[in-house]
């Protein structure tokens, strides 16, 4: 059938065109981040079987947050939010939109937003963002763009994930990638010397089956099935997202460079999804980037999807690492494939 879904192993992937542009006007005035009490080291699933020293040596990761049973994404992204609220010292009545990225939510429908919009008490639109990692990046854009528009003064942006809940405990090569987590920032209008200077955003669905959950759609419904074939888990094909990760990075940071006018010593810092360590390393040798300039936190949380950049970006700024007229640039991709680079000016 001419319209079958290609196998990951006759997938080629070709260098695809970002779209790019500029958004300025916007400022951060808030933000916040989230993780869950429960902490799963390396040791802990050593003792379940898993390969410790592998997991280090293929990922850097040491140890992850898991939400325990009763918890899930909007819990994460309500904790976040509101820390995000207080940071920016706004009334939750003046936010003007709601925005989640995430592709766990907490029910089919209605959609995460609303449940964290209900929590808040916010009286405002609220919507979900599946762009799988790459979802708090377009959240961003698109909240940005409300804000440089007029269309609205005060944007909550959240990115939340509770991967634990979609990936296979028996996948010793998946599994151990995966942490929970939550960071959301607040919009409003900005000077003309703040928000992005550039942005490169795109996406490549000829990817799509390399990371995948076949299982939970309109085509292929949630079913006792699934817990056999396992389809009902997320699947990832690991070594051609590694190398298409890689060249990616390399490529759409310098879309975004470029847009800029600038040379990566005009970045003042540097926060990749922490998808692996080995990723980040890689592309960091590749690029040339000083690694003092790049922010990494994957060894404590792992890859949280959609939270990784807010809550690297809400420890970096904790940290001192971020200050008015900082550029910061924050690199995200995955599932779809998709991906979404911006420099900022703070």
């Amino acid at each position: 059938m001419s319209g079958e879904t290609p196998k990951p192993a006759d997938i080629v992937l070709q260098s695809k065109r970002s779209r790019t542009g500029s958004l300025m006007g916007v400022q951060i005035l808030g933000i916040g981040s989230s993780v869950p009490d429960n902490v799963v080291r390396n040791e802990d699933l050593a003792s379940l079987g898993y390969d410790e020293d592998w997991i280090v040596q293929r990922t850097g990761i040491l140890e992850r947050r898991h939400c325990k049973p009763g918890s899930a994404t909007a819990d994460l992204a309500f904790e976040a939010a509101q820390r995000c609220i207080a940071d920016a010292k706004v009334d939750p009545a003046d936010i003007d939109m709601l925005l989640v990225g995430t592709y766990t939510p907490d029910f089919p429908l209605p959609t995460t937003a609303c449940l964290v919009q209900d929590r808040l008490g916010v009286r405002a639109p609220a919507m979900d963002l599946h762009a799988a990692c790459t979802s708090f990046v377009f959240a961003l854009l698109t909240g940005m763009q409300y804000i440089a528009t007029g269309c609205c003064q005060r944007v909550l942006v959240i990115g939340a994930d509770c991967n634990s809940r979609v990936v296979d405990p028996a996948d010793e090569h998946t599994y151990p990638l995966f942490g929970d987590a939550a960071g959301a920032v607040l919009l409003g209008p900005g000077s003309d010397q703040q928000g992005m200077l550039s942005y490169a955003v795109g996406a490549d669905g000829s990817g799509g089956p390399l990371l995948c959950q076949p299982m939970g759609g309109s085509l292929n419904p949630f079913s006792e099935a699934g817990e056999s074939d396992l389809s009902n888990f997320l699947q990832m094909n690991g070594k051609p997202i590694f190398k298409w990760a890689i060249r990616l990075l390399r490529e759409t940071i310098t879309d975004v460079l470029s847009e800029a006018h600038m040379q990566l010593d005009d970045v003042d810092l540097f926060i990749f999804h922490q998808a692996n360590m080995r990723i980040i390393s890689a592309s960091v040798e590749d690029l040339g980037i000083d690694p003092l300039k790049v922010f990494n936190n994957v060894d404590r949380y792992g890859n949280t999807s959609a939270g990784s950049i807010p809550l690297a970006l809400d420890e970096a700024y904790r940290l001192g690492r971020v200050r008015p007229g900082s550029r910061v640039l924050l690199c995200g991709f995955g599932a779809g494939l998709t991906w979404g680079t911006a420099l900022v000016q703070w």
